[in-house]
């Protein structure tokens, strides 16, 4: 039969695509990881990758494993929580899951809270694309995470927080901001810019752009907020900017300003998700409290 660790090795590779990358975070030279691999395969019975330009990709039977080995993974996290559980070893620590829309401006708050009431509990933070910690999170390498919605995954319990408001961000010169009464209409025509088109943030823009009749940017994705910013600031084309950013020390509006039409209420709905079997749930139900009241407030 397969290792954890070989399963382990194979969802990584699956996720990451690089045989280098992989090795890093598993904490393995690139040899070990490969023989691994091989003996696994060997096991099996099976190819599951290939080499292609750009690392490895997964053959047809590597896919089919694929949420099969992630269950896996997760069932024996779900196993050591039990057992913990069962022997009264309180959670030391979450692995937590979040976007980078949002943890910086909302997740120092939050730590300063649970660090008073849970004073032994440590936050390992991750930020990155949602839709791929959400994959983390079903396997059992997340602990909790925190998304804009919609989060989907089977076997996950996912509890609403709290509605942040979007704002339009517009560079300091902008003629929008002569208009006195600004309509839907006066922002046709013009460019918003974008993140990675993987981001909840890209496609609630598509659909606002929509509304407005203005277009994003094809030939550029940001890396963060910061970026959009200093992008709008430039001249280059407008931004959405969540709330939490906008008033957060981290963001702000130093080289930007907020344009509006007349009635904008439009907003992200933030969620908290952990898996439904989790011997922690009730722990974590708590720490979804912390971070819905920081949000509300």
């Amino acid at each position: 039969m397969p290792t954890l660790r070989q399963i382990e090795i194979f969802v990584k590779l699956a996720e990451i695509g690089n045989m280098g990358e992989a090795a890093t975070t598993l904490g393995l030279t690139q040899p070990a990881l490969s023989q691994q691999l091989r003996s696994l395969e060997e096991r099996l019975e099976l190819r599951l990758f290939e080499r292609v330009p750009r690392g490895m990709q997964l053959t047809p039977s590597g896919r089919e494993l694929l949420v099969q080995a992630r269950a896996v993974l997760s069932s024996a996290r779900n196993f050591r929580d039990a057992a913990d559980q069962l022997a009264a070893r309180p959670a030391g620590a979450i692995r937590f899951g979040v976007t980078p829309t949002l943890g910086p401006y909302l997740m120092p708050r939050v730590i300063k809270i649970l660090h008073k009431r849970y004073p032994d509990l440590r936050l390992f933070i991750r930020e990155g694309i949602p839709v791929l910690q959400q994959a983390e999170l079903a396997a059992g390498e997340l602990d909790m995470l925190l998304s804009p919605t919609p989060i989907d995954g089977k076997g996950l319990h996912i509890e609403p927080l709290f509605r942040e408001p979007l704002r339009i961000i517009v560079p300091p010169d902008d003629p929008l901001l002569g208009i006195r009464s600004l309509q839907r209409k006066d922002f046709a025509g013009r460019t918003f810019l974008t993140l990675d088109h993987r981001h909840h943030y890209h496609r609630q823009l598509a659909s606002i752009c929509e509304d407005l009749g203005a277009t994003i940017l094809a030939d550029y994705e940001g890396t963060s907020l910061d970026a959009l910013q200093q992008m709008v600031g430039s001249g280059v084309g407008l931004a959405l900017l969540p709330q939490l950013y906008v008033s957060s020390e981290a963001g702000g509006l130093d080289v930007v300003r907020i344009a509006e039409p007349a009635g904008w209420q439009t907003h992200r709905s933030i969620a908290a998700a952990w898996r439904t079997s989790a011997a922690y749930a009730d722990l974590y139900a708590e720490v979804a409290d912390v971070i819905a009241g920081e949000g509300r407030r």
